[in-house]
């Protein structure tokens, strides 16, 4: 964990002790996420290549007597507490339903549980798309862990995290974004099967940088889109079914079937149908060409990518697409696309070493003059996954 992480540490330490008097047993980090290829392919089974970001929920945590656990978080300057017995959705502090989520999931595993202090911070950006929420939810699930010492496997928390977020949030995700947090791996994005949970590390070469720009453009329409495309995803399932009857999911369609079927489909579901089959083809390319080291193919990848969540998948923005277009006609950029659900949030470009400068003075400057919006940029570095980063041994 980078991002002056001894000084966030110190100062979770020391919310811990103000708000409950004394020193925390432990301090757990969780990473957000950037993902450079394959988006919108986890929730139909497919293949997704994220990367563990620099930038991470920090949960401080201790064990007490009882069953009562009391959660502050310093994000929001808020403080609320909840039984093991009595775990409800509470509108006045609605941060706290992502660990209530947790903390319900596992119980519902029959793991026991006891009374806990929790002091959660985070410099996630939220609401730009790079899994503020599932860090959170994975920093919370490991903290349990550790306090309590039960046995879960990485691919299990994440599935457990997701179920958080799926059944006590209502958010429908895929498993992505908790998968990343608790199984990144340092200087590696991870290719992952979103179906069987198979992974794998896949080296970022040498000599470019994963750069992020926050749009700033508060990401509308989010929720209600993303089930309606998710639905859109699963209409077509059921109608290419018809003439493909072992499908289970768009990802056991290949493109060949999908242009001989596609007629049938109704405009907007096929695009979003057209979207998935080949951004999955994209991953498992794009994971070809970074073994090899030819960031140029995977570049244009990227560019596709974009073009196609622009074009078919219909969840880009103008804001997005501008700062794509700034991006893509700078000199040392490989690639760029927009990065998360859509509608607002980030962009993520490939940028050469000694180009990352420029690029960054280019894309604010300009994004500013056709925008009048502030773009924040972040330049990171591949991390590891959640993990204990201060024991009791202070």
């Amino acid at each position: 964990m980078s991002n002056s992480s001894t000084s966030r540490i110190e100062s979770i330490r020391n919310s811990f002790i103000r708000a409950f008097g004394e020193e925390p047993e432990r301090v757990i980090s969780a990473p957000g996420r950037v993902n450079l290829i394959g988006e919108h392919t986890d929730y139909n089974d497919g293949y997704v290549l994220p990367a563990a970001i620099d930038y991470s929920v920090l949960a401080a945590c201790s064990r007490i007597p009882g069953d009562t656990i009391h959660v502050h978080s310093d994000n929001f300057d808020s403080t609320t507490s909840f039984t093991l017995s009595a775990i409800e959705k509470d509108p006045a502090h609605p941060w706290c339903d992502y660990v209530k989520g947790v903390v319900r999931m596992l119980l519902d595993r029959g793991i026991e549980l006891g009374g806990a202090r929790l002091v959660l911070g985070g410099n996630v950006p939220q609401g730009a798309g790079l899994s503020s929420s599932a860090a959170l939810e994975v920093a919370v699930a490991y903290a349990f862990q550790t306090m309590f010492g039960f046995q879960m496997s990485g691919p299990d928390m994440a599935l457990l995290c997701q179920a958080a977020e799926n059944k006590f949030v209502g958010m429908n995700c895929g498993i992505m974004d908790q998968f990343i947090s608790r199984l990144g791996i340092k200087d590696s994005a991870l290719f992952i099967d979103c179906r069987s949970l198979e992974y794998r590390p896949v080296p970022i070469p040498s000599g470019a940088k994963v750069v992020i720009v926050d749009s700033r453009k508060k990401r509308g329409l989010v929720d209600s889109e993303y089930n309606a495309r998710r639905k859109q995803c699963e209409d077509a399932v059921v109608m290419l079914r018809r003439d493909l009857p072992g499908i289970r999911a768009l990802r056991d369609v290949s493109l060949r079937d999908f242009n001989r079927l596609s007629g049938s489909l109704p405009a907007d579901v096929r695009r979003r149908a057209e979207h998935v089959i080949g951004e999955n083809e994209r991953v498992l390319q794009s994971v070809e060409a970074l073994q090899s080291g030819d960031l140029a193919t995977f570049g244009r990848l990227m560019n596709e990518s974009h073009d196609s969540l622009r074009d078919l998948f219909q969840v880009s923005c103008r804001e997005l697409d501008i700062i794509v277009e700034i991006a893509r006609s700078l000199d040392g950029v490989y690639g760029s696309r927009m990065t998360g659900a859509g509608f607002g949030g980030c962009t993520v470009s490939l940028v050469s070493d000694d180009s990352v400068t420029d690029f960054t003075e280019a894309v604010v400057g300009e994004y500013k003059t056709q925008t009048g919006l502030n773009a924040d940029v972040y330049v990171c570095t591949p991390q590891a996954g959640a993990g204990e980063v201060m024991s009791e041994e202070w």
